[in-house]
């Protein structure tokens, strides 16, 4: 007789990929939008939002084309994994998953790292200028620019969390 196992794991792992990817592409084009209506439209203290517009048009792209991708390919990646872990437990998640899980973690570090440096070139900014009036595109900058990375970091937090969770579920999975 087959050994029944509970492989909910996956579903909750990918469910909160989702949801986190749509907040991700959500934050994006909001990003985006507003970094049009600073460049373009805010009259009062023109510079200071001009240099608020750079990062939230760049990080805003990054945010909405992660989160349209991940939320595109979350269902797939879903059914495909639950398939082949029905089918090869330990055999998929040893030679297949547990080795991508591990790439994708080893990854948060590399954007925690980015995003910590983000915030603190973005606070470096505030602080150098913050009394300079002709400096005040740095400012708007610096801001625009810690406020995304903290964002950033936020959700990347989060998402490192439930792939610490998930990839304990794969090693159970591999270790008996």
């Amino acid at each position: 007789m087959l050994e029944q196992r509970d492989f909910s794991f996956i579903y909750k792992y990918f469910t909160g990929e989702k949801q986190e990817s749509l907040l991700f592409l959500i934050i994006g084009i909001v990003a985006i939008l507003l970094a049009i209506t600073c460049w373009f439209f805010i009259k009062s203290n023109p510079a200071f939002f001009k240099g608020a517009a750079i990062p939230l048009l760049a990080i805003g792209l990054i945010q909405s084309v992660v989160g349209y991708t991940v939320y595109a390919r979350s269902d797939k990646q879903r059914t495909g994994i639950a398939y082949n872990i029905g089918m090869e437990p330990v055999a998929f998640a040893k030679h297949t998953e547990m080795p991508r899980m591990k790439k994708v973690m080893a990854n948060f570090v590399i954007y925690r790292w980015v995003e910590i440096v983000f915030i603190l070139t973005g606070l470096v900014l505030i602080f150098m200028f913050r009394s300079n009036p002709g400096r005040t595109f740095w400012v708007g900058l610096g801001a625009a620019l810690a406020i995304q990375a903290a964002i950033m970091l936020g959700a990347d937090y989060f998402a490192e969390k439930r792939g610490k969770v998930y990839s304990k579920a794969l090693e159970e999975i591999i270790g008996g």
